[in-house]
């Protein structure tokens, strides 16, 4: 149901930089709430979580309800001293996970 999750990282930076980090992934979320042609419910299906760790050590975590709208994004800051990969994980409620990971180079 998602497509492939897009993130802007940037390639380099020096000790210390403060960077920008953005995210964003397609996702038809659904509340639940809804039901289809026959009159059944459309089971929830919304992204409930989303994570970024830098070399393995969480950085930013959200727990997403299901208010929140379609193509969930996010933009935050972090702070890099070394170079790294970045690995961003996004759940869905069917346990569903989509990922992807970013590296960049501090000099």
């Amino acid at each position: 149901m998602a497509s492939k999750p897009r993130v802007k990282v940037p390639k380099t930076a020096s000790v210390g930089d403060i960077i920008t980090i953005k995210s964003l992934i397609s996702h038809k979320m659904e509340s639940g709430q809804r039901k289809n042609k026959k009159g059944e419910p459309i089971p929830r299906r919304i992204i409930n979580k989303f994570s970024v760790t830098f070399n393995d050590t969480l950085i930013f975590s959200a727990d997403i309800d299901p208010a929140v709208s379609a193509n969930p994004y996010f933009e935050f800051s972090a702070r890099v001293d070394e170079s790294g990969t970045f690995k961003f994980v996004w759940v869905d409620d069917d346990g569903s996970e989509y990922t992807t990971e970013k590296k960049i180079a501090v000099s």
